[in-house]
């Protein structure tokens, strides 16, 4: 059987497991409300999750301002202690500012403005109409239905070669950190579904729900591509191992997510072809793309990164790399996320266990 057929039907059985797992959460709702008698759509939402004042504050204030100087109080401490290693030249230092601000300043500022002219246009009956979901059961569906349907949006970016040059920018850092965790094309950006998706969930009235689960997930993503090894004391702590263990496999933390940014598959700690969990790395349990060692990779990028200019990387195809060979360049190989010693593509197989040094 070909390679693209094994994969054509992985991707077929996961996608049709993933319609149970998108589905799962609102038939829990609305089975718990059957046995309690509850009906919150008749009026009776007497008890939906509602924060402190000043909870309430602080969340709102990390999904503006309080995000970006999270960010950039713990990446002056990386660059304090040296964690970037000289690596971050001029070239990956623009490349990085640049997918940081651009999408910030740009385009969720205009997807959300014009979102929200728009929706009352083509749904003008539907504002509110889910404001009677109550906050606990919003913030599972919503979390489910966001960060499921970002990890087919990065898996399919990494499994199928003609996506893979729009995702590969973020790869292309030889290091980890705060600074690259924004690091993507502008395609790739454009089309990523949160922004949409938050927007969507504002109109129809779940704008409280989506706003928690937007910034604890930037929290969790951030933190996972961060160069300070925060979960180490859960792997060297004794009596800490128990809450490692279902963290690992809940969540994406730095050795899982570090893995995925390696550069190569054969040190048996990175896994480049998977651990493509984004909050949730519980995905890649259930799907077997994901690994779990408890270290870290001594390198991370793309061997055959050319440095090519911010410009290209952040705009391709609309502007091109003039690096000879690049993929980025006009005319360039579509070499998928690795280049095999050989001059034919092979696919790895992937790892459908878990395995924990």
């Amino acid at each position: 059987m070909k390679v693209d057929n094994v994969l054509a039907k992985r991707i077929t059985r996961d996608g049709l497991i993933s319609v149970l797992l998108y589905v799962t959460p609102v038939i829990l709702m609305f089975t718990t409300f059957h046995f309690t008698g509850y009906k919150p759509w008749e009026g009776s939402n007497a008890f939906p999750f509602k924060a402190p004042a000043f909870l309430e504050a602080v969340f709102k204030n990390l999904s503006s301002w309080g995000l970006p100087a999270i960010v950039l109080v713990l990446g002056i401490i990386e660059f304090a202690v040296g964690l970037y290693e000289n690596k971050w030249t001029k070239n990956e230092r623009t490349l990085d500012i640049v997918c940081f601000v651009v999408p910030k300043l740009v385009v969720k500022p205009f997807v959300a403005y014009f979102g929200l002219k728009l929706l009352p246009l083509i749904l003008p009956h539907a504002k509110d109409a889910f404001d009677w979901v109550p906050f606990w059961w919003a913030f599972l569906i919503i979390a489910v239905a966001d960060d499921l349907t970002q990890y087919w949006y990065h898996r399919l970016h990494h499994q199928l070669p003609w996506l893979w040059r729009f995702h590969r920018t973020h790869h292309s850092a030889p290091y980890m950190g705060m600074a690259m965790a924004g690091r993507q094309n502008i395609i790739y950006t454009i089309f990523f579904s949160q922004t949409y998706l938050t927007v969507a969930l504002t109109y129809l009235g779940l704008g409280y729900a989506a706003l928690f689960v937007k910034v604890i997930k930037s929290l969790i993503t951030t933190g996972a591509h961060s160069s300070i090894p925060w979960d180490k004391p859960f792997y060297e702590i004794k009596w800490l191992n128990p809450v490692g263990w279902v963290l690992e496999r809940l969540i994406s933390t730095p050795a899982t997510h570090h893995a995925h940014h390696a550069d190569t598959n054969d040190d048996g700690i990175g896994h480049y072809k998977g651990n493509f969990g984004n909050m949730f790395f519980l995905w890649d349990i259930i799907f077997g793309t994901g690994i779990i060692t408890r270290k870290y990779p001594s390198s991370y990028g793309i061997k055959h990164y050319q440095e090519e200019e911010w410009y290209a990387q952040f705009m391709w195809p609309i502007f091109k790399s003039r690096k000879e060979g690049s993929e980025l360049a006009a005319n360039g190989p579509m070499v998928g996320d690795e280049l095999p010693l050989e001059e034919t593509i092979t696919l790895q197989p992937e790892t459908s266990t878990v395995a924990v040094a």
